[in-house]
């Protein structure tokens, strides 16, 4: 999967289309990119055990036919892979030609 955690996004379909946000967690099995505050949804749940009811909002999963990486212009963009003499690979903007750098990755 090209995309990764961190990724700036346009979702380009669906009721939030046109938006900006950041890739929260990658499916690649399911071939879906969950996207920080899209596509949101209101789960209700009962109470139990002397806890009282709540409703909780969070983001399901998008296809990723439905975002498109930003680049450094912010403009949507396609990745591309250029192999290394070394024989690593990295993703570039296929527009713009340049490395993407790789998303930092926050410790919880």
């Amino acid at each position: 999967m090209k995309l990764k955690v961190g990724d700036k996004v346009l979702v380009t379909a669906g009721k939030d289309k046109g938006r900006n946000s950041e890739i929260v967690s990658v499916l690649p099995k399911k071939d879906r990119v969950v996207v920080r505050g899209i596509n949101l949804y209101t789960k209700h749940v009962k109470p139990y055990a002397g806890r009282p009811g709540e409703k909780k909002v969070l983001e399901r999963a998008l296809p990723t036919a439905n975002v498109a990486i930003l680049n450094d212009k912010n403009e949507a963009d396609r990745i591309g892979y250029k192999i290394n003499k070394d024989g690593s690979k990295d993703r570039i903007f296929k527009k713009t030609g340049k490395v993407i750098d790789a998303p930092k990755k926050e410790n919880k």
